[in-house]
């Protein structure tokens, strides 16, 4: 039995529960999670506003050490430290064959049945993974290696928010130096864009939460402004920036509402990434005038348009070497059993990262 954070229906609350996990068959790894962050991803499914099958064990941002493989496994080896990547993609389909792994046919799988509850009720998990447990047993592919001496800790944020943050800026937008960015919503994910940002060279890195609160985050990350998101944001960020708005908007939230902020915030010709998933039934509206006069741009980033197999490692040699701080993406420390208090924490919009660090 191992222990894991269980939801077991929608709005309902949070609980940890001893789990029974299979041992790991031909292809699959079992790895004892170290760290493990509390992402907005597993909020919504938690929430219901990502449907989700239950009971459900939440978590999919983490990094561990490699406990127990099975047969043919040959990517790790018992001892290994690793980043889970929850959207492993299979390299064969369309989409990966023609260099868009993050859009592969089988990754991001939203649950799949693995484990039972100690009264031997299956188990889903969140997106193939339920990270917030104190083991998993996942697919090879599932794992990414890790250099040596790269913290488990910071290289648990890896997995999800850093990669998605910074692969928006560097594989998304392409910003580059002197551009203007504008970034609305300071969690995990947002705070990753302003650092990617400041890193590629962004003249002016316009940070914006619903909170007063952030303003501090929003600097250390590199911010060169803050503004509370409210009726006047447009015309702040425009304030800003001669009148014109913003290069590059990354909305981070994933609302119909902060989405048409970022489009009026950006100058004409220029782009909005959305970055944040949202609901199925909050539609967008815009002008039709407006999206052909303004020229701009609106496009997603689905994981940072990335190669997590390539691109983790890369990121976890930046930590390494100094040259990427993710020291200010997290604010809480905490238990497993402090993890419902910190799913609390983030539906008001506080903090930043909570990372649960076990034992």
């Amino acid at each position: 039995m191992v222990k894991a954070l269980v939801a077991r229906a929608a709005g309902h609350a949070l609980h940890v529960e001893d789990i029974e996990l299979p041992a790991p068959g031909p292809g699959q790894v079992r790895v004892r999670v170290r760290a493990a962050g509390v992402c907005h991803s597993d909020l919504s499914m938690a929430n219901g506003t990502l449907t989700a099958p239950f009971p459900l064990v939440l978590g999919h941002e983490a990094a561990g050490v490699v406990a127990e493989i099975g047969a043919d496994v040959q990517r790790v080896a018992v001892g290994d430290h690793v980043v889970l990547n929850w959207s492993p993609p299979c390299r064969q389909c369309w989409f990966c064959s023609h260099g868009e792994p993050w859009l592969c046919e089988t990754g991001g799988t939203p649950a799949a049945r693995r484990g039972t509850a100690s009264d031997g009720t299956p188990l889903n998990v969140t997106l193939g993974l339920g990270a917030l447990a104190e083991e998993v047993v996942v697919p090879e592919a599932a794992v990414i290696p890790l250099p040596a001496g790269a913290p488990l800790e910071e290289s648990a944020l890896l997995g999800c928010a850093v990669l998605t943050g910074v692969g928006a800026v560097v594989n998304t937008a392409h910003v580059a130096a002197g551009d203007t960015v504008l970034v609305i919503g300071l969690g995990g994910v947002g705070l990753s864009v302003v650092t990617a940002a400041r890193a590629a060279g962004a003249e002016t890195v316009i940070a914006v939460d619903i909170s007063d609160a952030k303003r501090d985050l929003a600097a250390a990350a590199g911010a060169t402004h803050f503004l509370v998101s409210d009726e006047a944001l447009t015309k702040g960020v425009r304030g800003l920036t001669g009148g014109r708005g913003v290069d590059h908007s990354f909305e981070c939230v994933g609302r119909s509402a902060t989405i048409r902020s970022a489009w009026r915030s950006t100058r004409r010709g220029g782009q909005v990434i959305v970055v944040g998933m949202g609901a199925k039934d909050d539609m967008v509206t815009l002008s039709a005038l407006d999206i052909f006069h303004s020229a701009r741009t609106l496009r997603s980033a689905v994981y940072g348009n990335s190669d997590p197999d390539r691109e983790v490692p890369q990121l976890a040699e930046a930590v390494l070497d100094g040259s990427l701080d993710l020291k200010p993406l997290v604010t809480h420390r905490i238990t497993l059993a402090e993890a419902p208090a910190a799913f609390e924490r983030m539906a008001r919009g506080e903090g930043a990262r909570s990372v649960v660090v076990f034992d």
